[in-house]
């Protein structure tokens, strides 16, 4: 059923209400405001959340000039972890299976073709067991494993719980069993850290609780024992954050002042827009220095944060979220890259990573191109989710649990 004209006049005319209302030049102003007063450094009750690393700054390049310039990093390595999502079956089991990949620029069919396999299993039947070692197969090439979940408090978050624990068990595993190739730079797709674990904490006190089990322990140090193999090999590490939506920098803000914008991408985009004649400026990149993160998730992994109690090699500043953004006003997207301080503290460094993702993102008019083919060769399309699924429901002889929802949609939802 289609809306009728006469609803959508009715909508256009609430929209232009809304726009005669919501003064958009206040908001640039009020960004220039926040850039230059607040955010050098930015406290919440007397700790600095944020500061710059070095100066404070923005910047412009010719989107030509970047795509065109000698890449730092000639040898590039990304990482990604896809899954079928939970799935949950009418025996009680809750599974889900993560894959991950890793891709590399120059190809290397070698580095393409190994995999690391997690399941993820969550069932109550106390008296069942599963080996849970790794198992070699794909002539060596690649690993398997089943990750059996038992205690998981919160009913509500098993299915997430079992998603998340998944996911990056995979993709953590599958960097740290391939790290010893890389002597150029290796790129995570999304975050340093595992964020959707990390936001337990902030969640509810029972989540908050369970990132203090066993497991979950163990799938955030497999991350610190990742950047301290490549601190001490003197590699580069980072994170690209395609969809950055942390609300770090906004909530700090709103303990001073009230900030009008839904996230820190929508303050950034504010600060990183151009425009001329009232029209958006194309043909330029632009980006900001790098800055040093200690609230949200990443305030466990500051210099006086707690980081879960892990044991850490190297002096606790060497592992905080440093990072810069990048606007590519194409289209009208926000980018934003992460580093440990370990790695960023290095001016050389630090400088030779913005050139390196200056020249990816205007290229690619994406992310890297190694993050973009780990992202193609983890993804698990929807047509081999729907087998997969199908194919576990005869391996265990039972049915999936189905909703409304699943023949409606389709069923695939977003965790954490």
């Amino acid at each position: 059923m289609t809306l009728d004209p006469v609803h959508f006049e009715g909508i256009a005319a609430l929209a232009r209400q809304v726009g005669r209302e919501v003064d958009d030049a206040s908001h640039r102003e009020f960004a220039e405001r926040v850039w230059e007063s607040f955010l050098d450094p930015l406290e919440v009750d007397g700790r600095r959340v944020l500061e710059p690393l070095d100066r404070q700054y923005r910047k412009r390049v010719a989107i030509e000039d970047a795509a065109l310039c000698e890449r730092p990093f000639p040898e590039s390595y990304g990482i990604d972890s896809g899954t079928i999502n939970p799935t949950t079956y009418k025996n009680g089991v809750v599974m889900d299976v993560a894959h991950a990949a890793m891709g590399c620029v120059p190809t290397d069919l070698d580095c393409h073709r190994s995999r690391t396999v997690v399941i993820g299993l969550h069932i109550d039947d106390d008296a069942l067991t599963f080996d849970e070692d790794w198992v070699i197969y794909d002539e060596g090439y690649s690993r398997r494993r089943v990750l059996l979940l038992r205690d998981i408090e919160r009913r509500r978050y098993t299915e997430a719980t079992v998603h998340a624990l998944s996911l990056y068990l995979a993709e953590s595993e599958h960097a740290l069993a391939n790290a010893d190739g890389i002597n150029d730079l290796l790129i995570l797709d999304g975050p340093l850290y595992p964020k959707g674990l990390l936001s337990w904490r902030d969640r509810e006190p029972e989540l908050a609780d369970q990132l203090e089990a066993k497991t979950p322990r163990e799938v955030v140090a497999s991350y610190v024992q990742l950047v301290e193999g490549f601190l001490e090999r003197g590699v580069p590490l980072a994170g690209f954050v395609k969809n950055p939506a942390s609300k770090r920098i906004t909530n700090a803000l709103g303990e001073r002042t009230p900030a009008p914008w839904t996230d820190d991408a929508a303050l950034f985009v504010r600060l990183l827009e151009q425009h001329e004649d009232g029209e958006r400026v194309r043909d330029e990149l632009t980006y900001t220095n790098w800055f040093v993160s200690r609230a949200g998730t990443n305030r466990m992994f500051a210099k006086d944060g707690d980081a879960l109690g892990l044991e850490r090699r190297h002096t606790a500043a060497d592992y905080e979220v440093t990072f810069f953004a990048i606007y590519d006003p194409r289209d009208d997207l926000l980018y934003t890259v992460e580093a440990p301080y370990g790695v960023t503290k290095d001016e050389e460094t630090r400088t030779a990573l913005q050139t390196q993702m200056l020249a990816e993102v205007a290229t690619q008019r994406d992310p890297p191109e190694a993050v973009a083919k780990a992202d193609e060769l983890a993804r698990i399309s929807a047509r081999e989710k729907d087998s997969l699924r199908r194919m576990i429901e005869d391996e265990l002889d039972t049915e999936l649990t189905r909703t409304y929802d699943d023949r409606r949609w389709g069923g695939d939802e977003t965790f954490f």
